[in-house]
C-alpha cells in the first residue's frame, strides 16, 4: 500500500469513527433534555475539528504511517470527551482544549521530529529528565499531594503531573539505550553452577528501575506509575534482548518488593485490603471501589444508557474511574468494546515496531504502545477488582490535560517510526539476523540491528501476553457485572439499588398493636421518602434504610420482601409489575408491641446493654439495645462515628457475646438434675473461697453460706456450689448440656446473631470447669473462653423451662402482606430442639420461682402473678460488673420472659426493672 492509499484509509476510517462519536453525542443531548442546537455541537464539532487538522498534518509529514492508529485514538478520545460532558460537563470544553493542545504537540513531533534518532542522540538527557520528572513531586511548595498521592505539581495556577510526561522520556531513553548495548545485555556471563546468568554490571539497570519505582511507592504512594515503569522497562528489555531470564528475576524482585512495601508502609497495606475486601469498609476506605462495583453490577450486559447510570456517585469518576462510567452506561458490551480498541492500538503499534527501519524506532514504538496498553491494563484492573487499585489515568479517555497532551505526543512519536517503515520502496532483506538500516550520519540508530526474525517472534510474543491481559479483563468484567451482578445488587450499603427503588413504594414495617415503625411517604417529583415516625422505638428491630449508608435491620434482611422483589405476589401485582410499574413491596407485621417495646427501652435506662422481652413459644414482643438511635438521623451518627459499627448502632440484643453471669446455673441445674447427678436438696457446703482444681472458687463479696441446698444456693447464687456441680459434671457434660440450649450454633432468626460460645471440652482444666459452671468465662486456649451469650439465648434459656423443656424458634415477623392488604405468608411457631425432659424442666422452673420468693431475684416479683428467675453479677477485670436478669411471669393463662443485661451496673439492679417490663407487659396483655 503507497502512501496516498494509506492517507486515504485513514481518512475513511477516521470519518467511520466520528459517527459512533456524534451519535453518542447526540444520545446524550437528548437524554440530557437540551435540543440538538448550535451549542449542543460545540465539543464534538472541535473534537471533529482536531483530527481533521491531524489527519492533514499526518498526510504531509508522515505520509507512510499507519493508517489505522490516528482513528483508533479518535474513537478513544471521543468516548472519553463524551462521558465528561457527561459526568463533569463544566470540565468538558477545558478537556476539548487539552485535546487541541495534545494534537498540536503530536504535529509539533511530526515536524520537529521525522527521525526516532534524533531524540535518542540525548538519551541519557532524556534519562536524567524522566528521574527529575518523577521525584519532582518531593519537591517542597510545588510538590502536592492529591487523594494520599503525592504525583502533581502545581506552579500558580497550572496543576499537572510529570510522570505523564515522565514515561515518554523514559522511553526515549530505553529506546536508545537498549539499542545502543542490546548485545551486551543479550550475552550472559555470570554462572550459577551450570545456569548462565547476567553479572552484576548487566543487571545494574534492572535494579535502577527497581529501586526508582520502590522510592516512588514510599515516598511519593503512587503504586500505579511504579508498576507502569517497572513494567514497560521489562517489556523493552525482553524485546531488545529475548533473555526469559530477566522476567524471572525481575519477578523475584517485584515479589521482594510487593513484601516489603506491604509489611513496611500503611498505605500499601490500605490498598491490598481494600482490593480483597472493599465491602468490610464500605463507607470508608472500601468507599471508592464499593461504589465502582455498584456501577459495573448496575450495567448488564447492556447498560443503563447514556447518562442514566448511577456513576456519578462515583468520587472522581471522570478521571481514574472513568471506564466504571463506561461499564454501568454502555454494559458489558461497550465496556468489553473500549478494552478491544485497546487491543487494536496495541496490534497497530506492534505492527508499526515490527516494522520499523531501526532498532530505535523499533523499541520506542514497541515502548509507546506498551505505555498505553500497560496503562489501560493497571487501571481497569484496579477499577474492576483484578488487581490492587491504583491512581493512574486511561489513556485518551480520562478527564486530565498533562495525560491527554502526553498521550497525543506518544502517538506522534509512534507515527513517526513508522513514517519510515519497511514496505515503503526499502523492503528489508528475511534473513534471521539481517534487518534494520543505519544511515550514515544519523546518530546512535543502533549498530548492531536486531534480527528481524527474532525482533518479530519477540514482539508477537509481547502482544500475545497483552491480548491474554486484556482477555483477562474481558473476563474479570465479566464475572462482575453479570455473574457476581446480583450479590452486588443485594449488598446492604448498596445505595444504587435504592435509589433505584426511590420509584416504587417501599413495604411498611408495622408492629404488632398497629404502630407504624417505618414507611416510604411519596414526594412531589414522585419518589418516596422513607420516614421512621416512632424515631428511636425498635430503631435496631427496624433498623435504616439510607441512600448513602444503605440498609441494616429488617430493611437489610427483608430487603426483597420491602422492596417488592420477592415475587409478583397477587395476579394484579404481576400484570402492574408486567406493565413496567413495578411491584410494590410488602408490608411486615411484626410480632413486637409497641408498648411493651417502649417498657423494656425504658428499662435501660441510661445504662448501655439490652433487653428482649418473649413468649414461651418464641414470639419476641421486645427488643431493645442501648444506646439507641433514630434511624432518621443514622448518617449524622455514621459521619460521627465514623462507621456502621459504632456504639449506637451496636444491636447488643443479638451482636453482643457476654459473660452470662450466675443465669448460666440455669444449664448447670438442669444438667445436674436431667443426668441425677444431683437434686435440688443435695446439699453443699458453700464457704466463700473454696479450691478446685488448684485455683480458688469465689462468692460475690466473698459472703460465706454454710452448709445449704442446691435449691437454695440458686437462690443465693452461691459460685462455691456451682463449682462444686461442675467439677463433678466435667467439661464433656457441661459443654453438650450446653449445646443442647443451642450454644455454638447459629441461631434462626430473621435478624443475624452472633454465635454463643463454649470452650472445647478436650482444653478445659478442671478449674475452669468449675467456674464455666457458674457462667464466667476464664480459659485461656486456642477455643474460645466459656460461657459467653447472645440476651436472645438467655431468653431462651427462660423460655425453654416455661415451654416444656424445648426451646423454641425465635420468630419477629407474624406475617407478610402485599399492599392491598392480602395475607401473603404467616409465621407459625415452632421448636429447634428438646434440650430437656419435661420434668427436668417443671423441676428448674420451681426452683427460679424461689429465686424470686426467697433469693436474689425479689424485686421482679409481680402481684398478681406467678414470677420466677435467676439473676447474674458478670464480673470484669475492672471495678465494674454488668447485671443479668432472666425469668418469666405468668398471669391469666400467659406467660412472658424477660432478659436483660445492664452494663457495669453491679449487682442487684437488673431485677428492679425486669419488674418493670413485667408491668408494662401485663398491661399490654390483659392482665392486672
Amino acid at each position: 500500500m503507497d502512501r496516498l492509499d494509506r492517507r486515504n484509509l485513514e481518512l475513511i476510517l477516521l470519518a467511520l469513527a466520528a459517527a459512533p462519536v456524534v451519535v453518542l453525542f447526540c444520545v446524550l443531548a437528548a437524554v440530557s433534555g437540551d435540543d440538538l442546537g448550535v451549542s449542543a455541537w460545540l465539543v464534538p464539532a472541535g473534537l471533529v475539528a482536531s483530527f481533521a487538522g491531524a489527519h492533514l498534518a499526518v498526510r504531509k509529514w508522515a505520509p507512510g504511517a499507519d493508517p489505522a492508529i490516528l482513528p483508533i485514538t479518535l474513537l478513544l478520545s471521543g468516548i472519553g470527551i463524551v462521558f465528561v460532558t457527561r459526568l463533569a460537563p463544566a470540565a468538558a470544553p477545558k478537556q476539548v482544549a487539552w485535546l487541541a493542545l495534545g494534537i498540536a504537540c503530536m504535529v509539533a513531533v511530526l515536524i520537529f521530529v521525522r527521525r526516532a534518532e534524533r531524540l535518542t542522540a540525548y538519551k541519557y538527557t532524556f534519562g536524567i529528565l524522566a528521574v527529575l520528572l518523577v521525584l519532582s513531586p518531593l519537591l517542597p511548595l510545588v510538590g502536592t499531594e492529591i487523594n494520599g498521592s503525592r504525583i502533581w505539581l502545581t506552579i500558580g495556577p497550572l496543576s499537572f503531573q510529570p510522570v505523564e510526561f515522565a514515561k515518554l522520556a523514559l522511553v526515549i531513553f530505553l529506546a536508545g539505550y537498549l539499542a545502543q548495548n542490546r548485545s551486551t545485555l543479550s550475552v550472559f556471563t555470570g554462572r550459577i553452577g551450570r545456569l548462565r546468568v547476567p553479572d552484576f554490571g548487566t543487571l545494574l539497570p534492572m535494579l535502577a528501575m527497581w529501586g526508582l519505582t520502590l522510592l516512588v511507592v514510599i515516598f511519593e504512594k503512587d503504586l500505579g506509575s511504579a508498576l507502569l515503569f517497572f513494567c514497560l522497562f521489562l517489556t523493552m528489555l525482553f524485546i531488545a534482548s529475548g533473555r526469559k531470564a530477566y522476567l524471572i528475576i525481575a519477578g523475584i524482585l517485584a515479589a521482594a518488593a510487593a513484601v516489603f512495601l506491604y509489611l513496611g508502609f500503611s498505605h500499601v497495606q490500605l490498598r491490598v485490603s481494600t482490593w480483597l475486601d472493599p465491602f468490610a469498609d464500605p463507607l470508608g476506605g472500601g468507599y471508592q471501589l464499593c461504589q465502582t462495583l455498584y456501577s459495573l453490577a448496575d450495567g448488564g450486559l447492556v447498560g443503563a444508557g447514556i447518562g442514566q447510570g448511577l456513576c456519578d456517585l462515583i468520587p472522581v469518576v471522570e478521571s481514574d474511574f472513568i471506564f466504571a462510567a463506561i461499564a454501568e452506561e454502555t454494559g458489558l458490551l461497550g465496556a468489553a468494546g473500549v478494552l478491544l480498541l485497546y487491543v487494536s492500538f496495541g496490534v497497530r503499534g506492534y505492527l508499526t515496531a515490527a516494522r520499523a527501519r531501526t532498532d530505535v524506532a523499533s523499541l520506542m514504538s514497541a515502548g509507546i504502545t506498551a505505555v498505553v496498553l500497560l496503562q489501560a491494563f493497571i487501571i481497569v484492573g484496579g477499577v474492576t477488582r483484578l488487581i490492587p487499585l491504583t491512581g493512574i489515568t486511561l489513556p485518551f479517555i480520562s478527564q486530565g490535560g498533562s495525560s491527554l497532551v502526553a498521550n497525543f505526543i506518544g502517538v506522534g512519536l509512534l507515527l513517526v517510526c513508522g513514517n519510515d517503515g519497511t514496505g515503503l520502496g526499502q523492503e528489508l532483506e528475511n534473513g534471521a539476523e539481517r534487518t534494520g538500516f543505519s544511515h550514515p550520519g544519523d546518530p546512535d540508530t543502533g549498530a548492531n540491528p536486531l534480527g528481524r526474525v527474532a525482533l518479530g517472534r519477540r514482539i508477537t510474543g509481547t502482544l500475545t501476553v497483552f491480548c491474554a491481559l486484556f482477555a483477562l479483563l474481558i473476563a474479570n468484567l465479566s464475572y462482575v457485572m453479570v455473574v457476581q451482578a446480583d450479590a452486588i445488587h443485594e449488598k446492604p450499603y448498596n445505595n444504587h439499588t435504592l435509589l433505584k427503588e426511590q420509584r416504587i413504594p417501599r413495604g411498611s414495617i408495622i408492629t404488632a398493636d398497629g404502630v407504624v415503625l417505618a414507611e416510604s411517604v411519596r414526594q412531589e417529583d414522585g419518589t418516596y421518602l422513607r420516614t421512621y415516625p416512632q424515631g428511636e422505638l425498635a430503631a435496631h428491630v427496624v433498623g435504616y434504610c439510607s441512600l448513602r449508608f444503605g440498609t441494616a435491620g429488617l430493611e437489610a434482611a427483608a430487603n426483597d420482601l420491602l422492596a417488592g422483589r420477592a415475587g409478583a405476589g397477587t395476579w394484579y401485582q404481576a400484570v402492574y409489575t408486567i406493565a413496567g410499574g413495578g411491584k410494590p413491596g410488602d408490608n411486615l407485621t411484626l410480632t413486637i408491641d409497641s408498648r411493651i417495646q417502649a417498657a423494656a427501652q425504658a428499662a435501660l435506662g441510661e445504662y448501655a446493654g439490652a433487653c428482649i422481652v418473649m413468649t414461651p413459644d418464641g414470639a419476641v414482643l421486645a427488643m431493645a439495645s442501648g444506646p439507641t438511635f433514630d434511624p432518621a438521623r443514622v448518617a449524622d451518627i455514621l459521619d460521627a462515628e465514623g462507621g456502621a459499627t459504632g456504639t449506637a448502632l451496636f444491636n447488643r440484643a443479638i451482636q453482643a457475646v457476654y459473660p452470662p453471669g450466675s443465669t448460666f446455673k440455669l444449664v448447670t441445674l438442669a444438667t445436674a438434675l436431667e443426668t441425677g447427678t444431683f437434686a435440688e436438696d443435695s446439699e453443699f457446703d458453700a464457704p466463700a473461697t473454696l479450691e478446685i482444681g488448684g485455683a480458688d472458687i469465689v462468692n460475690f463479696q466473698h459472703e460465706e453460706y454454710g452448709i445449704v441446698t442446691l435449691a437454695r444456693a440458686t437462690e443465693l447464687s452461691a459460685n462455691t456450689v456451682y463449682g462444686q456441680v461442675g467439677a463433678a459434671l466435667g467439661p464433656r457434660t457441661l459443654v453438650a448440656s450446653a449445646d443442647a440450649f443451642f450454644f455454638d450454633h447459629e441461631l434462626p432468626f430473621d435478624l443475624e446473631t452472633a454465635v454463643s460460645l463454649m470452650p472445647d471440652p478436650k482444653e478445659m482444666t478442671l478449674w475452669e470447669t468449675a467456674w464455666a459452671a457458674a457462667g464466667e468465662p476464664v480459659g485461656e486456649h486456642p477455643s474460645p473462653a466459656g460461657p459467653q451469650a447472645t440476651v436472645l439465648e438467655i431468653a431462651l434459656l427462660g423460655c425453654t423451662f416455661v415451654n416444656g423443656g424445648v426451646v423454641p424458634a425465635p420468630y419477629l415477623v407474624a406475617r407478610v402482606s402485599d399492599a392491598e392488604g392480602t395475607v401473603l405468608s404467616e409465621t407459625a411457631p415452632h421448636d429447634l430442639v428438646r434440650a430437656v425432659s419435661p420434668a427436668t424442666a417443671a423441676r428448674v422452673k420451681t426452683v427460679m420461682e424461689g429465686v424470686v420468693a426467697n433469693g436474689t431475684g425479689w424485686p421482679a416479683d409481680v402481684p398478681g402473678a406467678n414470677v420466677g428467675a435467676k439473676t447474674g453479677t458478670a464480673e470484669k477485670n475492672g471495678p465494674t460488673s454488668d447485671g443479668w436478669f432472666v425469668g418469666f411471669a405468668e398471669f391469666d393463662g400467659r406467660c412472658v420472659v424477660v432478659a436483660l443485661v445492664l452494663e457495669d451496673s453491679g449487682s442487684g439492679v437488673a431485677a428492679g426493672h425486669a419488674h418493670d417490663v413485667f408491668l408494662a407487659a401485663m398491661a399490654a396483655m390483659g392482665g392486672e
